[in-house]
């Protein structure tokens, strides 16, 4: 035993320096729940309970960084999703969430390639206090699980992106990317897919404020965006949203509006060709609001959701309620349960998040799903 005790040692002194010289850090996030979910389907088919383990978005990570001289990094990221729970599911490769290289400085800011959140998604997920479980706001916000959106989630991020963030001055920052949406083309006749999205962000002590615009340019050839075969002329779909907060020890409280449209009608091959060419199709406007109380170790949190009806009418919107309570056992782990309920209007048909996995894609319209939620979250 001692033996092994000292070989242990020699071989941690020899690899210890060669580790510290990557300049590598290895983070992430385990985070596992017990779920239990409604459908609530208004057809007897369709309405039914299901029990799982969900994974949460659990996710591992490495990033580094490398002084240059006169204020200039190399910065890196390789960040891929895990399912902690043993499933396997579709797209889960490595480096599947933000991964990219880059050069910063802190007086000019960072560029960077690669796959990474829009600025919109930047602007506003942090107000999401349920985030990346079965509550996550992106049920109803960003376009929603009703496929509200044709190119992409307006909450999410993209691969083929160029970035720039600005530095930070007197609380403001910038952020513009560029997502290259038609990387598959094979014919000088197909049109290209591409994307903007730009924040304008503000932090000063307890206040945060942030304005952010994303717009899809829906093309026909293979790639981020698109393709959407027989689509003619340009098609687009934007978004525009306000959020801000307030927080200090105790407490906090949230509030998110957004206001998306397109121009989808007429387009037959988007299903919407009896409508007025270039109307507006899936726009509309949602707004969330959200507050969390600190009691010692403990916390009580609220949030409310509300998606609008369709610009192309009918009752097609809903709403989502969500109470949770977190203890915190250490700095880096909480033990949580929830409850959420969706409640869609007759012709409603958003679905709650997937990023708990844990949720059926099961409901169709005016489907009240439910959910409880006990689980644990570590980062490291």
């Amino acid at each position: 035993m001692q033996k092994k005790i000292i070989a242990l040692a020699i071989a941690a002194a020899v690899s210890a320096p060669a580790f510290a010289d990557s300049n590598v850090t290895v983070y992430g996030v385990a985070n596992v729940s017990y779920d239990m979910t409604k459908t609530g389907s208004t057809a007897a088919a369709t309405d039914f309970s299901s029990n799982k383990v969900s994974s949460n978005t659990s996710r591992l990570g490495f990033k580094g960084n490398e002084d240059l001289g006169d204020g200039l990094s190399a910065v890196w990221q390789i960040e891929s999703l895990i399912q902690i729970d043993g499933q396997t599911a579709a797209g889960n490769t490595l480096a599947n969430r933000n991964t990219f290289a880059g050069l910063s400085s802190a007086s000019a800011g960072t560029v960077l390639m690669g796959r990474h959140d829009t600025p919109y998604n930047i602007s506003n997920r942090k107000y999401d206090l349920f985030a990346d479980g079965l509550a996550d706001n992106r049920s109803i916000m960003g376009g929603g699980t009703a496929l509200t959106t044709v190119g992409a989630s307006f909450n999410g991020r993209q691969p083929n992106v160029l970035a720039y963030i600005s530095p930070a001055m007197s609380g403001f920052t910038g952020a513009v990317a560029y997502v290259a949406g038609a990387e598959g083309q094979t014919l000088a006749a197909q049109t290209k897919g591409s994307a903007w999205s730009l924040a304008a962000l503000y932090g000063n002590g307890p206040i945060s404020a942030n304005f952010a615009y994303e717009v899809h340019n829906i093309g026909n050839a293979p790639g981020t965006l698109g393709p959407v075969a027989g689509v003619v002329g340009s098609v687009k779909e934007s978004a525009w949203s306000i959020s801000g907060g307030y927080k200090v020890a105790e407490f906090e409280i949230n509030g998110i509006y957004e206001k998306t449209s397109d121009n989808f009608g007429g387009q037959a091959a988007l299903g919407t060709g009896a409508l007025a060419a270039g109307s507006d199709v899936l726009g509309h406007r949602a707004y969330y609001l959200s507050g969390k109380y600190n009691f010692g170790s403990n916390a009580v949190k609220l949030a409310y959701a509300d998606a609008g009806s369709l610009a192309m009418g009918g009752n097609t919107g809903a709403t989502q309620v969500t109470v949770g309570f977190d203890h915190s056992l250490s700095k880096r782990t909480t033990v949580y349960a929830l409850y959420t309920q969706l409640s869609n209007d007759t012709a409603g048909a958003y679905l709650l998040s997937p990023n708990g996995t844990g949720a059926p894609a099961v409901g169709g319209a005016g489907a009240k799903p439910t959910a409880f939620s006990f689980g644990m979250k570590h980062t490291f």
